[in-house]
């Protein structure tokens, strides 16, 4: 029996229950906003607009990034913490994936629709020169000076970076016993996709971003891990 026998009713139980994801209400998220944290990872020009990894289906969820965090500003929320990368020109990390978000570029700015918003300038910004969001990015401290009781993810890629900063969060506040609720809106992430076909012209691997986004949702909600349709009013 192959593994799409195998699985078959497994994916289509994981599909099921992402496809019926419920709501969130701000006012069930935010209890305290001086102890809520909105989070973007990656949401940086060279993943939605331009550059070798920019993708459509990443720049898709900006607009609604943005209103979440209006929203969560008129709130009361003042933590916004935007992780991107900041890839030295000779990355590691460019053996696995083409050359992105270098330093001191167009790519590693920030997308235009976060930076315009009238409260930037309050943004904690973080760097990275690879996936993870804590190794040599001061995440670790940042979370040591602010206590939470709320951490919203928000970003890209479903799958990579942003599956591990909601999984840090989380694993983070179990390790010291912490109550934290790590809240990731389904509207407000996604990954890319390149199809087989693709992938096989060029020498790389494929990644279905339709089930790899669906997947990792459902791997978060696995570790308790609170993913939603989305947050409204």
């Amino acid at each position: 029996m192959t593994l799409l026998e195998q699985s078959a009713a497994f994916v289509r139980y994981v599909d099921e229950l992402m496809s019926n994801l419920p709501s969130a209400k701000w006012s069930d998220v935010i209890t305290n906003p001086e102890r809520t944290a909105i989070f973007a990872i990656d949401l940086i020009n060279g993943f939605c607009y331009e550059g070798n990894l920019a993708s459509p289906r990443i720049a898709a969820v900006v607009p609604a990034v943005a209103r979440l965090f209006a929203q969560a500003y008129a709130r009361g929320v003042r933590d916004f913490v935007l992780i991107q990368e900041w890839h030295h020109e000779q990355a590691e990390e460019f053996n696995a994936f083409p050359a992105h978000g270098v330093r001191e570029t167009s790519e590693a700015r920030t997308v235009k629709e976060l930076a315009s918003l009238p409260f930037a300038w309050q943004y904690t910004v973080l760097r990275k020169n690879s996936v993870d969001p804590v190794i040599d990015t001061g995440l670790s401290a940042w979370l040591d000076a602010h206590p939470l009781d709320a951490a919203i993810v928000t970003g890209d890629c479903t799958d990579i970076c942003a599956y591990l900063l909601a999984l840090h969060l989380r694993t983070r506040a179990n390790a010291g016993n912490r109550k934290l609720r790590v809240i990731v809106p389904a509207d407000c992430v996604q990954t890319y996709d390149l199809p087989v076909e693709t992938a096989r012209q060029i020498g790389a691997l494929a990644h279905d971003g339709n089930f790899l986004h669906t997947l990792f949702l459902y791997h978060m909600a696995l570790h308790k891990i609170e993913v939603v349709k989305a947050i409204e009013a």
